[in-house]
């Protein structure tokens, strides 16, 4: 039997001294709870930036393709990609998908209230996945029947309150452009990004009605919307895709069309450090004061198992197994804490956000085995080499003075 493995056993939670009890629950409690609240961190941080990604990459795609020109306006200049494009496009394994896209300016008059909107014209080659898990009311626009298409709008949820409309309702679209033209159009969906930039500022119809009002050509575009497969590898795949494509085109990844969503999100891994660090600090100096603790209180047993002939050495990895034994037990109730909570949220949305602050109605949790992998070994790993520096006052107790210690 390990000596040193069966003394640190019954001093442990076996002892019957109240007070060894309380300091070790006590240091139990604050590894579970440090390790639950770096748990949970990462999980609310990685799961808000990939839903706040996911919010702007599903509306705007990942990388917009449009003409080399000096227009800074939402409305660009028109042209048919080449041969060479399209192929370029279709052969790269790292795209899911493109399609084509125009945008126009207009003014909606309806119920005595003015709203001006950038129209989005999409066609049928248009990925509707997104839109459709954040439609509220209605449907997506139907391409089977092409003149009815261009009569069909999806509008958000907050234009819709504020001019009072519903799935169904008709009313004129003034289009901005030299003669002024304008349409009716029918409202097919309701839908709720989340994000005011975007709920404010569009509307999404068909890519023929622009077409037909700038008189366009039948392949002519404002722009080519790419998705990619890897958004972690947008930045290689947005390079290559700029350096295909024709001369007279040139491309622009999602995080730099919306650089203020990117960099903000980016502020996010920093204060998820200083709370890793600062959850780090309350664990270490709640172990190092527990097992101090017990140390003193064990003076009398230090000073007799000294007198039996026991060496500093074997008397510390006795309070090593000691404090080892308490770090396990309380990184499992850790883990089964800050897992527990983050499934709990993921399940039911208890802990709700104001949406027009954090773009989220809800916190989102994301876990991955890799972070609390990580989080456990390093806990471990720090909290054992920081113990070895009370453990070593073990060295500097007298066994005379020890014994005589009360």
């Amino acid at each position: 039997m390990n000596f040193e493995y069966f003394i640190a056993g019954r001093i442990s939670l076996k002892s019957e001294r109240t007070f060894s009890k309380l300091i070790v629950r006590i240091a139990i409690i604050g590894i579970m709870l440090s390790l639950a609240a770096m748990i949970l961190s990462v999980a609310v941080i990685k799961g808000f930036k990939t839903e706040i990604q996911n919010k702007v990459r599903g509306f705007v795609g990942d990388i917009q393709i449009y003409r080399y020109d000096l227009n800074g306006s939402f409305e660009k200049s028109p042209f048919i990609p080449n041969d060479t494009t399209l192929k370029a496009l279709k052969n790269n394994k790292d795209l899911f998908t493109y399609y084509p896209f125009a945008v126009k300016p207009s003014i909606l008059v309806v119920n005595g209230e003015v709203e001006a909107v950038n129209y989005k014209g999409i066609d049928s080659l248009y990925d509707w996945s997104y839109l459709k898990e954040h439609l509220v009311q209605g449907r997506v626009i139907n391409f089977a029947d092409s003149a009815a298409a261009m009569k069909e709008i999806l509008v958000s949820e907050f234009t819709a309150k504020r001019l009072k409309l519903k799935v169904g309702d008709s009313f004129i679209m003034h289009f901005i452009q030299n003669p002024p033209k304008k349409r009716k159009v029918t409202i097919v969906g309701i839908f709720n990004i989340g994000i005011d930039n975007l709920d404010k500022n569009f509307v999404i119809g068909d890519l023929n009605l622009i077409r037909r009002l700038n008189n366009w050509q039948a392949q002519e575009t404002g722009g080519i919307e790419v998705k990619v497969k890897d958004f972690s590898r947008l930045k290689f795949t947005a390079d290559q895709v700029y350096h295909d494509l024709e001369l007279k085109l040139r491309s622009r990844s999602v995080m730099e069309s919306s650089p203020e969503i990117f960099n903000w999100l980016s502020l996010l891994d920093v204060n998820t450090q200083v709370l890793l660090v600062l959850m780090m600090i309350v664990g270490l100096i709640n172990m190092i004061t527990a097992l101090l603790i017990m140390i003193l209180e064990r003076t009398n047993m230090i000073g007799m198992l000294k007198a039996m002939g026991a060496g500093n050495a074997s008397i510390m990895k006795i309070f090593i197994y000691n404090a080892l034994y308490l770090i396990g037990i309380g990184l499992v109730l850790g883990n089964l804490l800050g897992i527990g909570i983050g499934i709990l949220q993921q399940q039911t949305h208890f802990i709700k956000l104001d949406q027009a602050s954090y773009y989220l109605s809800f916190v989102p949790v994301e876990f991955h085995v890799m972070d609390i992998l990580l989080l456990n070994i390093g806990t471990a790993v720090i909290c054992t080499l920081v113990l070895l520096v009370p453990a070593m006052l073990i060295g500097k107790i007298s066994p005379l003075k020890a014994i005589r210690f009360k």
